[in-house]
């Protein structure tokens, strides 16, 4: 199943997506997640790894995160 990382700032709403097709791409996400983590840029940025179907899907279930793109649409 494919992965996502999200690194989403907190007081700002800035986000990063990185997609990990494939198979395994739940596996890299995860580590990518752990990567990320060691080297965060402070503790206002927010580090999940999501297993999903789609990046579609993953706006639906985790909305909170693209809040930013309804609010200034």
């Amino acid at each position: 199943m494919a992965g996502f990382v999200i690194e989403y700032n907190r007081r700002s709403g800035e986000r990063r997506v990185h997609t990990f097709p494939g198979e395994d791409g739940h596996r890299e996400a995860l580590r990518r997640r752990f990567e990320l983590e060691e080297t965060r840029e402070s503790e206002d940025w927010e580090i999940v790894s999501l297993n999903s179907d789609s990046i579609e899907t993953v706006q639906r279930t985790h909305a909170r995160y693209f809040e930013r793109d309804r609010l200034s649409a």
